[in-house]
């Protein structure tokens, strides 16, 4: 093989590599596991939350060590020990992931988000959009990067967590709009002026 397909493969290999691991989803502490039965009576159903040495005590099965796992690992090894105990039971795991919803939402804060959720659900947790929020430019912050999404478009409005990576510790950022900002400065503008004539008129 010639140096430069060598090279060419060998970028390309890199490339996969670090696009699979920026996006891969893991669990961290504080993160956590939704656990639904559909069909069994026992009390299991609920939020499992991961601990600091990075494992989650569930029901019955005991406790699952989620550190060096993706997701999805996590989610079959919960699963095959639930259909260990139960006979082919209506199940659903979903995991729990801690983010942090800033700017123009009602209720800006951390949430817990499942990796299932659609984008527009994500900010419905915070109450949803202001009147000054761009939905045309919303950001998903992870380690000083940004990757802008739009509200405006069909694609990224259905985009789950899952679609776009999201991980623990993620911020979702929706800035104001530029006439938001600009009607700010015309209310002042206008204060100012109004000030402005009843000293003149004062002062004649």
């Amino acid at each position: 093989m010639k140096k430069h397909q060598l090279l060419f493969l060998t970028t390309l290999f890199l490339l996969a590599f670090i696009c699979s691991n920026s996006f891969a989803q893991v669990l961290k502490p504080g993160d956590g596991v939704q656990i639904t039965f559909l069909d069994i009576k026992d009390n299991i159903s609920g939020d499992y939350f991961v601990q600091p040495d990075g494992k989650v005590q569930l029901p019955f099965i005991g406790i699952i060590d989620v550190n060096n796992k993706d997701v999805k690992e996590v989610k079959r090894e919960i699963i095959t020990k639930y259909d260990s105990l139960y006979r082919d039971p209506q199940l659903f795991v979903h995991a729990l992931f801690r983010i942090n919803i800033l700017g123009e939402v009602k209720n800006p804060g951390y949430y817990y988000v499942r990796e299932d959720e659609t984008i527009a659900g994500i900010l419905a947790l915070a109450g949803g959009v202001t009147n000054s929020g761009d939905i045309e430019s919303v950001y998903i912050i992870r380690d000083n990067k940004e990757y802008e999404l739009n509200m405006g478009n069909v694609e990224d409005v259905g985009k789950r967590a899952i679609d776009f990576g999201l991980k623990s510790g993620d911020q979702i950022y929706v800035p104001r709009t530029w006439w938001a900002d600009a009607r700010g400065v015309t209310i002042i503008i206008s204060a100012a002026a109004l000030i402005v004539t009843v000293l003149a008129l004062f002062l004649r």
